[in-house]
């Protein structure tokens, strides 16, 4: 039987008089402040189920709040193996939204072979309320499942790029309670006044960045709106902690109380993802990679001498490296790629496999691309059969753009579009853009989806690649893997902790 879409209406921006004034916001306890992140990685590699596992350890578990829309949608699609998206939307605060969505996607016992993906509504400057309901859905439900049944740290993870989804998915992940909200590729600065009015249900304007303009499109989302009034209670505003690479712009955001952060993770180039462009014009080696030099070498007195609390991210996991980030003032650190192949990862289970082997081998290369984003960030790809990085794969796929997280805003003669350098090129060309900028870009929304086992499925049986990343260092597999074997989000804490003078599940304390 086809699935039968129930509209998502929109709810007035403007509440009626009798609608009661937004709860005060909750008292804040006492801060855990942990000496271990786990990096909110890739769309679903850091699910619920990997931050459940470091949070009961003891350490801040982090969901990647990219695309959870889109991942809620689908797995409701395969039906909801477990029936744990149905089981997080039944304890959201407003049933008829969350009935909505089951009635637009769940399909019990899921799709048929072959059939493809019922798309999401993409969200826009202008309308796109269905999108952010669905956006305030996929946050809730992936934060609430984390947090479920235990009281430890979780975070979620935002790419400042993605800017149209910012509110609704921070309000979505507010509603479940999550403890702390990370966001970097790009100057956070509306964020954490966006987590100070979010948490009282009050309207936020996002300043959205368009291209080849000085002047920004408002964006405007009003979560009591959304709710229709129906406030479920005070909320607890979470930290934010801002991802940035050097001490510069940690210092242009810690100078004002609006967009000062409660506190900065540092993240170097050997992280995998994104990471930001060496400073200074780009020169490539021989591979085509970029150059970093000691001008991209974070000065850490620097950052000490904010007075906030930083993390240390990239080639970070090992007790040694913990010991010496937090001998050098930092909290702690973050680790991504240790817990991206750990048995609770939401990468498939083939593809991990395949990393782990190929690592033990010596085979396994890592390439920092920096054309393969649409972002213009260079971007770690790991070099796999049948990925977007093996050159056969990516030259038979067919490029189509109908996710857009990572459209720019352009205004033209007909007013505000959408283009992104990874879609098809006439089409990105139409908008104003130069052909010569999407040379090389990779579908990376596609593409990282099909990484978690979520690949749309197209005609004639073709079926969305995926795109890998990881970091560069992979130091610690060895002794977590020797024999390219399963470990535990829990090995990798445990491994860690003797870095951090303490046992895994005894965090610091701060008031």
């Amino acid at each position: 039987m086809p699935l039968t879409p129930v509209p998502l209406t929109p709810v007035p921006l403007t509440p009626a008089p009798s609608v009661p004034a937004p709860p005060a916001p909750a008292p804040l306890p006492a801060v855990r402040r942990p000496w271990l992140i786990q990096g909110g990685m890739g769309v679903g590699v850091s699910g619920w189920r990997l931050a459940r596992a470091v949070s009961l350890e003891g350490q801040l578990g982090v969901v990647s709040g990219t695309a959870l829309d889109v991942v809620l949608a689908r797995v409701l699609q395969t039906g909801d193996p477990g029936g744990h998206a149905r089981r997080a939307l039944a304890a959201f605060p407003l049933p008829e939204l969350a009935q909505t969505a089951l009635d637009c996607y769940f399909r019990e016992g899921g799709l048929d072979a072959g059939a493809a993906m019922r798309t999401a509504p993409r969200l826009r400057a202008a309308g796109g309320a269905q999108a952010e309901i669905l956006t305030v859905l996929g946050n809730f439900a992936e934060v609430w499942l984390a947090k479920e049944g235990h009281d430890g740290l979780v975070g979620v993870n935002y790419l400042e790029k993605i800017q149209l989804a910012t509110a609704p998915a921070m309000f979505g992940a507010i509603l479940a309670g999550v403890g702390h909200v990370l966001v970097g590729a790009g100057v956070p600065g509306q964020i954490p006044a966006f987590a100070t009015r979010l948490a009282r249900y009050e309207r936020c304007v996002t300043r959205v960045s368009v291209e080849g303009s000085e002047e920004p499109l408002d964006h405007l989302f009003d979560p009591g709106a959304l709710l229709a009034g129906h406030l479920p209670g005070p909320l607890r505003r979470p930290e934010v902690l801002a991802i940035v690479s050097l001490p510069v712009l940690a210092a242009y955001l810690a100078r004002d109380g609006a967009t000062r952060p409660d506190g900065f993770v540092i993240e170097t180039s050997g992280a995998g993802g994104h990471s930001a462009p060496p400073r200074g014009p780009m020169r490539l080696d021989e591979r085509g990679e970029p150059v970093y030099g000691p001008r991209d070498d974070p000065d850490l007195a620097r950052m000490a001498a904010l007075g906030l609390p930083f993390w240390l991210a990239g080639g970070q996991a090992s007790p040694e490296a913990v010991a010496a980030a937090r001998a050098r003032g930092a909290a702690g650190v973050q680790v991504g790629s240790a817990f991206a192949l750990c048995e609770e990862s939401g990468m498939a289970r083939h593809l991990r496999e395949d990393l782990l082997e190929r690592a033990r081998a010596g085979t396994l290369v890592v390439r920092n691309d920096p054309e393969a984003s649409p972002t213009s960030f260079p971007f770690k790809v790991a070099e796999l059969a049948g990925t977007v990085s093996d050159p056969g794969v990516a030259a038979a796929r067919r490029r189509v753009c109908d996710l857009g997280f990572l459209r720019t805003p352009v205004r033209g003669p007909r007013g505000t579009a959408y283009r992104c350098a990874a879609e098809p090129v006439a089409a990105y060309v139409r908008k104003g853009g130069d052909a010569a900028d999407t040379r090389g870009r990779q579908c990376l929304c596609n593409g990282l989806l099909a990484t978690i086992g979520l690949a749309q499925r197209r005609p004639g049986g073709r079926v969305e690649p995926p795109i890998v990343t990881i970091g560069k260092d992979l130091s610690f597999l060895p002794r977590l893997s020797p024999d390219a074997g399963p470990y535990t989000a829990a090995d990798v804490v445990r491994r860690l902790a003797a870095g951090a003078g303490g046992g895994a599940a005894r965090p610091d304390r701060t008031g």
